[in-house]
């Protein structure tokens, strides 16, 4: 559904995006990472036609972009990072109105809509204005909205953000629904459990190139220590000074908090118990891990 070879993008003298290779097949769903400035959105805006590369190739849902853009994209699907729902029009009048963006008739979009509203979990809310939806209705409105012309491909723009955690879920539940019905999605997020639920594949992007690519649990265990255990409290420094580079494979202090990654936790474990004013937390380590590691811990603007 989407083929990109050396993929570049410059603006100035600065190198955006720098040689990217993406391949995303039919019917899974293909994530992209990064932290803030690492390339995500300008990729996105290449991928969808919306700006020119200086070099490399784009093939989405077998058209070339740009050459073809606007073709490719009437078989594509965007829900946009920020909802641009149109306030002045109803829920139903929202996906009629989006529906003719694409030529579609009027009948064809007024029969597709009450599937659409089920689906979305708005059929009593169908002519409710917008200012009346919650956060996460308009989600997952917006959502419904890129389904109107029934795209082979769906592009998804960190779809939770701002979300609480049961309108998170209805979100995840509608997107496992749509790859089973054979859709294919390309999602972007900063949630690191939401990559690791939804992703069959991804690729973490860092300064515009693919630091790492491949199934969220198989980049966890090329990656990264089986096992983490964090530790806090009153006595850490000593702690780490006298313990931590003979215990943990690896460490890192981060604030108050020292991460211990190991594949032998009970034996951290056994030493903190020796010391009662340390307290610890011990999990199996998780794709956040490795990002953190890829990518590093500073803030990035």
């Amino acid at each position: 559904m989407l083929k990109v070879r050396g993929l570049t993008k410059r603006y100035g003298g600065t190198e955006v995006v720098r040689g990217v290779d993406l391949h995303v097949r039919r019917g899974e769903c293909f994530g992209l990472l990064g932290p803030n400035g690492a390339g995500k959105t300008t990729t996105l805006r290449l991928l969808l036609g919306l700006i020119e590369p200086d070099s490399g190739s784009i093939e989405l849902a077998g058209i070339a972009v740009p050459k073809r853009a606007r073709a490719a994209r009437m078989k594509v699907g965007v829900v946009p990072q920020m909802d641009n729902l149109d306030p002045d029009f109803s829920v139903r009048e929202n996906l009629l109105a989006y529906g003719r963006y694409f030529g579609m008739a009027r009948s064809a979009i007024a029969a597709r809509v009450p599937g659409l509203l089920e689906f979305a979990g708005l059929a009593s809310k169908a002519d409710a204005q917008i200012a009346q939806l919650s956060g996460g209705m308009k989600r997952r409105l917006t959502l419904a909205r890129a389904l109107v012309h029934d795209p082979d491909i769906l592009f998804l723009d960190e779809p939770t953000t701002g979300l609480d955690p049961q309108a998170r879920h209805l979100i995840w539940q509608g997107l496992r629904r749509l790859l089973n019905e054979g859709k294919t999605i390309v999602l972007t997020t900063h949630f690191m459990d939401e990559a690791e639920r939804l992703a069959d594949r991804l690729v973490i992007l860092d300064h515009g190139r693919v630091v790492a690519e491949g199934a969220p649990r198989a980049l966890i265990e090329s990656h990264i220590e089986p096992a983490v255990v964090e530790v806090f409290g009153e006595g850490l420094a000593d702690w780490t000074h006298a313990r931590a580079a003979g215990l943990c494979q690896r460490f890192e202090t981060v604030g108050e908090t020292l991460f211990c990654y190991t594949d032998s936790p009970d034996t951290v474990i056994g030493a903190l118990k020796q010391t009662p004013a340390l307290r610890y937390l011990h999990r199996p380590s998780n794709l956040e891990d490795v990002f953190l590691k890829l990518t590093g811990r500073d803030l990035r603007d």
